[in-house]
């Protein structure tokens, strides 16, 4: 029973990632997520309370692998400045992959930004990064690696500059590779934060 509800919900959520993606956001109805996943309503609400509530799952999803790319580049550098530079590589290529493309997720926070329940929860990641790279910057003071800043204020160009980046994929004409684009621009970012040789 517990893995045909397990089926139930990876059945809306594939459904929800193939609507947004091809209707958009807004366009899709709880109706058409339940004709295209292949569930009743009672057993979509059953799962989920809201077409939001959709939306946020996959956005966990995504978030998820972001957070596992990270730890990941964290162990496998030997400074804070290397381990920045390593998660914006492989940020990008969990962005490239990812269950919420950026053109749907600029235009959930639109949506979101309407109805201040959901808005809050759509936030919380972006809050959640901000203190995380804080952190990191400061880690990266202690060991030496990064010159004195104020960390806070550097977590929250970390963060605008993934935000650009998720702007550039949607705006660029040309297909970019992401990964390589966002490795590049952390190198640019970190060499101005490292700590030089007196």
């Amino acid at each position: 029973m517990q893995h045909r509800s397990e089926e139930t919900r990876s059945h809306i959520l594939d459904a929800a990632y193939r609507l947004f993606s091809q209707e958009g956001y807004a366009a899709t109805g709880v109706a058409e997520l339940c004709a295209t996943a292949g569930v009743s309503k009672g057993a979509f609400y059953h799962h989920f309370p809201s077409k939001q509530a959709v939306f946020l799952a996959l956005m966990e999803i995504w978030l998820e692998r972001l957070d596992v790319a990270f730890a990941n580049a964290r162990q496998s550098a030997s400074s804070v400045e290397q381990a920045v530079v390593n998660m914006a590589g492989m940020a990008g290529s969990v962005m490239s992959s990812a269950d919420v493309h950026p053109i749907i997720l600029l235009e959930f926070w639109m949506q979101a930004y309407r109805e201040p329940a959901v808005w809050q929860a759509a936030i919380t990641p972006y809050r959640r990064y901000q203190h995380y790279f804080a952190r990191l910057v400061e880690d990266g003071i202690a060991e030496g690696s990064l010159r004195q800043v104020e960390p806070g204020l550097a977590g929250r160009v970390l963060v605008s500059l993934a935000l650009g980046l998720l702007m550039q994929a949607v705006f660029d004409t040309q297909a970019i590779d992401l990964a390589k684009e966002a490795s590049q621009s952390l190198e640019i970012l970190m060499d101005g934060l490292a700590r030089r040789a007196a």
